[in-house]
């Protein structure tokens, strides 16, 4: 049985949730953010962290990486848009970030 696809949310439930999700913006209908780390490898670090809590979630980002920078998009393809998956994994991933971070 598979799990049924999460509904995408209103752009007031985005507004919402972005509130709770500092730094993270709508661009190009998707969850975005941009995280400058000291290095390779805490960006390499966090970027490994986030693709366990991604996994774990069955929901994966769309992501790019040079040296200490990483961009991501959240998006839930299925559902054409933003989703709670996506502002979970953003929630996850900002976690993820202050530990790195040192915030």
């Amino acid at each position: 049985m598979s799990n049924p696809v999460p509904v995408r949310l209103s752009d007031s439930e985005i507004t919402a949730a972005l509130a709770k999700l500092p730094g993270w913006k709508v661009e190009s209908g998707k969850l975005h953010r941009e995280y400058k780390f000291v290095d390779f490898v805490a960006a390499f670090s966090f970027m490994s962290g986030a693709a366990l809590a991604a996994q774990g979630m069955d929901h994966h980002p769309e992501w790019f990486n040079v040296w200490n920078t990483v961009r991501i998009d959240l998006a839930t393809h299925d559902a054409g848009g933003i989703t709670v998956l996506d502002v979970t994994l953003a929630h996850a991933m900002a976690e993820l970030a202050g530990r790195q971070l040192g915030k």
